[in-house]
């Protein structure tokens, strides 16, 4: 037996999802509002919503019509662009698969899943109303005769509704069309769970839709029809006389309860268990119920559900106030559920409160008693005011809710059972639980990153201010598990905003006021954006720089003892002690890491550590360039060298360099050519970009030449460094260094490497030239020419991967470089925490369209996926009415 339950635990299915469009009520938190509040959503037609509708005047006139109907509102709207719709494909349409179709859309986004990432298969299974809509496209005979058939049926016929939902987005499991009137949806959700209980899928769509065409048209009262004669469905009321019709929509998500609850997702509800029948042929006529039939069915499921029918304390009946539905229906319900105390279950019908959904009343009876089960409130059912003589409701185990009141435990959860019958006799029955007490979420991060997207501008506005309203409306929630759900559950579109928040900031706020300190916003192109990996030479670092990300994220953490624990043997020492200085200690580091010998091999595993935190993240570098020493990170990133051997090389440049004597640094603001002729003897040009340079030699050489720029009115800024690198003064390393690279092996760059020394790509045959690393270290550095190669791709996204902003400066300063996305990894400056840094440059990327695995910003937390806004169509009219060319889309 499963915890806290009575019965045999391994068969339960979980609710985890649902969407509709109801009579008054625009979706689902709209539908409880009002059912909640008691409304009646049935419209009172005027005669000019009757004359519209095409009703003519002689029976608008009758006093036997009913001007009364569940309207739902919209039903022309459709956002077509989103799913790929020309203006006349949507046209041509049927209104109910354009509904269902954004309802499966928003299903799947209330339940945190976004089905491009679903591992598994994910399951059709609905069905439509018969709608009225081809009819209408046909009744002009121009229209019929400029239509292609094929393609009319196709759009109208509601075989295809399930297969149009998986082909527009994407779903691979069964898509079955379901077909059995007013128990469609119902029998709908029966089937997706068989499927999952067999294995068929592993996440089901079911639901059901309907849409009457023309809307609005209200009917003519017959006398011994199912009808209601003052358009109001009484359920089980004395004067109950029928039922009145309506529009609506719904669709739940359902997984099996065990992979749900491993997922993290919000279990709405438990499916213990279903079952559908026929009445057969003890009816006493086609459309007529009978006792014996739904019996059965309520039976089965209970036998299906395991647990005693005194545990269920609520029914959603199948309740269409019919003089002979009502009766037998609660007969049936007692001789099912019986015996057991008086009015010890509550009873209702969300018939009186919408009006009777045909296709899609099944699926609405289950999401307001789901609803029930979450807020623990039993609802009014409408227009009950004497009982039905025909059902003694003072000694039945039944009583209609009246009013809205607590559903409290008995010993047992909260259950339910919901019913839907059929015209032709298909019953189904569907036995209910409250969601088990979730797991709860772990803590998460103290800055997070709330991420949205759409579409267009438009749809990214209403996206945000909708997220920022829910966060008004419910702050309980945890800020992780929004950012986790949005990073998981939503489809990543062109246009899209990040926003870093801290927990206990308003989010609401910082998403409404778009603070430009917090929030980064881009256009992602057609495919994900290629990014380029920027690495930095000497210089780069500073002592404790990189605690905080050493401290929050394990992967930089673990590559960077990696590395410490391989230069160890080369440098004698623990790299750590410098890089990551204890208390008090930072002023001596950070004079040792001005020495050659450590700063060379400190940058490189800083820079490695990060390059591998952003693998972690899922942002693999296009190609990857670096200046001075930084272009061994970028090799060994490309696959050039191995850590193990890069980092020896490192060490041992490193110690070469160190071994020379002191020089001097100069940046010139003039072109290669112009410092080039104006250098004095044992000044060499270290650096070469655009208007600007740097100079390099020993000191004295560099002081006179930086007298003579003066004198010619260039005024030139001494640059810190230990050495004057990449100038003559690296003469003596270069042989050794050499010797040394020819003892490991080298490799063609497996990720495209632009040279820094000759600004071109890196060729195999340069890759394992021993002399090229060697030159390398003397040579003049062109990291400008390497970013004007790189620039020829458009597209392309610059990161810097260090501790510092330099080499970004560097690129937005470059004239090809001009409006490039480019992201620093951390800002150097400290303004804030570094995991904070971290989470805006990836940001800056994702709005930038570049695949970041946000999910991964949440690696070893226990988050849950929870409802949120979904995504805010963009509806337009779409609609051929009678009157319309047949040549005109809308």
């Amino acid at each position: 037996m499963s915890a806290a339950t009575d019965r045999p635990a391994g068969l339960e299915l979980a609710v985890v999802g649902m969407s509709g469009r109801f009579p008054g009520a625009a979706d689902v938190a709209a539908l409880w509002r009002n059912l909640r509040d008691g409304v009646d959503a049935v419209s009172a037609l005027t005669d000019e919503d009757l004359r519209r509708a095409g009703v003519p005047g002689e029976l608008r006139a009758d006093p036997r019509y009913v001007r009364a109907e569940g309207v739902l509102e919209g039903a022309d709207l459709f956002d077509a662009g989103f799913f790929g719709l020309s203006a006349r494909e949507a046209a041509m349409l049927d209104p109910q698969q354009r509904i269902f179709l954004e309802c499966a859309w928003h299903a799947l986004e209330d339940a945190g899943h976004d089905p491009a990432r679903f591992a598994g298969r994910v399951g059709v299974y609905a069905g439509a109303g018969a709608g009225g809509y081809l009819a209408q496209l046909l009744a002009d005979p121009r229209r019929a005769r400029e239509l292609d058939p094929t393609a009319l049926r196709l759009a109208n016929d509601r075989d295809f509704l399930p297969a149009r939902v998986s082909y527009k987005l994407g779903l691979q499991g069964p898509s079955v069309n379901v077909q059995t009137a007013c128990s469609t949806s119902l029998v709908a959700v029966h089937l997706a769970c068989q499927a999952l209980l067999s294995g068929d899928c592993d996440m089901a769509l079911a639901g059901g839709v309907t849409v009457a065409i023309p809307q609005g048209a209200g009917y003519l009262y017959r006398p011994g029809s199912v009808r209601s004669p003052e358009g109001r469905c009484r359920a089980f009321d004395a004067d109950a006389a029928g039922l009145v019709s309506g529009s609506g929509a719904g669709v739940v998500v359902l997984r099996r309860l065990d992979d749900a609850l491993a997922d993290g997702d919000t279990v709405r509800a438990v499916v213990l268990g279903s079952a559908v029948g026929n009445d057969g042929a003890q009816r006493i006529g086609f459309t007529a119920p009978c006792v014996p039939g739904q019996a059965a069915v309520l039976r089965a499921a209970l036998a299906a559900a395991g647990v005693p029918p005194d545990s269920i304390g609520y029914v959603e009946a199948h309740g269409t106030g019919t003089e002979l539905g009502d009766p037998i229906e609660v007969a049936a319900l007692c001789e099912a559920y019986g015996p057991r105390a008086p009015g010890s279950c509550a009873l209702g019908s969300v018939k009186t409160n919408l009006g009777h959904l045909d296709a899609a009343a099944g699926v609405t009876g289950l999401i307001k008693t789901v609803l029930s089960l979450q807020h623990g409130e039993l609802v009014p059912s409408l227009h009950f005011r004497r009982p039905n003589p025909r059902i003694d409701f003072g000694r039945n185990p039944f009583q209609v809710v009246t009013a809205l009141r607590p559903w409290t435990r008995s010993g047992v959860p909260r259950r339910a059972g919901v019913s839907a019958f059929g015209l032709g006799g298909t019953n189904a029955h569907v036995v209910l639980e409250e969601a088990p007490a979730g797991e709860p979420a772990s803590p998460g991060r103290e800055w997070q990153l709330l991420t949205v997207s759409a579409r267009t501008p438009a749809a990214l506005e209403a996206a945000a201010s909708a997220l920022a309203a829910h966060l008004r409306a419910h702050p309980a929630p945890p800020l992780a598990d929004v950012a986790y759900t949005h990073a998981v559950g939503r489809r990543a579109f062109a246009h899209r905003r990040a926003v870093l928040v801290r927990q206990g900031e308003d989010a609401a706020a910082l998403l409404a006021s778009r603070a430009p300190e917090r929030t980064r916003e881009g256009t992602a192109g057609e495919g994900a954006a290629p990014v380029v990996f920027l690495f930095p030479g000497q210089g780069a670092h500073a002592a404790g720089t990189a605690r905080g990300l050493y401290d929050a994220e394990p992967v930089f953490r673990g590559e960077l003892d990696r590395c410490a624990a391989l230069l160890r043997p080369h440098l004698g020492m623990d790299l750590r002690e410098v890089l990551l200085p204890a208390a008090g200690a930072t002023d001596a580091a950070a004079a040792r890491l001005g020495e050659t010998r450590l700063a060379q091999p400190a940058v490189f595993a800083v820079c490695w550590a990060l390059a591998r935190l952003w693998a972690s993240l899922g942002v693999e570098p296009e190609a990857v360039a670096g200046q001075g020493a930084g272009e061994l990170v970028a090799a060994c990133v490309a696959g050039v060298f191995t850590l193990e051997d890069a980092l020896a090389l490192v060490a041992e440049r490193a110690r070469l360099v160190h071994a020379l004597p002191p020089g001097a640094l100069l940046a010139v603001p003039l072109s290669e050519d112009q410092l080039a002729a104006r250098l004095v003897p044992g000044a060499d040009v270290a650096a070469a970009a655009p208007g600007a340079c740097l100079a390099a030699g020993p000191a004295d050489a560099v002081a006179a030449l930086r007298r003579s720029l003066a004198r010619d009115g260039v005024r030139a800024r001494p640059v810190a460094g230990s050495h004057a690198f990449h100038s003559a003064m690296m003469e003596p390393a270069v042989e050794p260094f050499r010797r040394r690279v020819e003892q490991v092996p080298r490799a063609p760059a497996r990720i495209p490497l632009v040279s820094t020394v000759s600004g071109r790509w890196l060729t195999a045959a340069e890759a394992a030239d021993p002399a090229y690393w060697a030159g390398q270290l003397r040579r003049t550095v062109r990291f400008a020419d390497a970013l004007a190669e790189l620039a020829r791709v458009p597209e392309r996204v610059f990161l810097e991967v260090s501790p510092g902003t330099a080499l970004a400066g560097l690129v937005r300063r470059h004239p090809a470089c001009a409006g490039r996305t480019t992201v620093s990894t951390l800002d150097g400056a400290g303004a804030e925490p570094e995991p904070a840094q971290l989470l805006r440059a990836a940001g800056a990327l994702w709005a930038a369209g570049v695949p970041v695995r946000l999910e991964a910003l949440h690696a070893g937390e226990r988050r849950r996926r929870i409802p949120l806004p979904t995504y805010p169509f963009e509806r337009r009219r779409y609609w051929m009415d009678l009157s319309a060319d047949p040549a005109e889309a809308v």
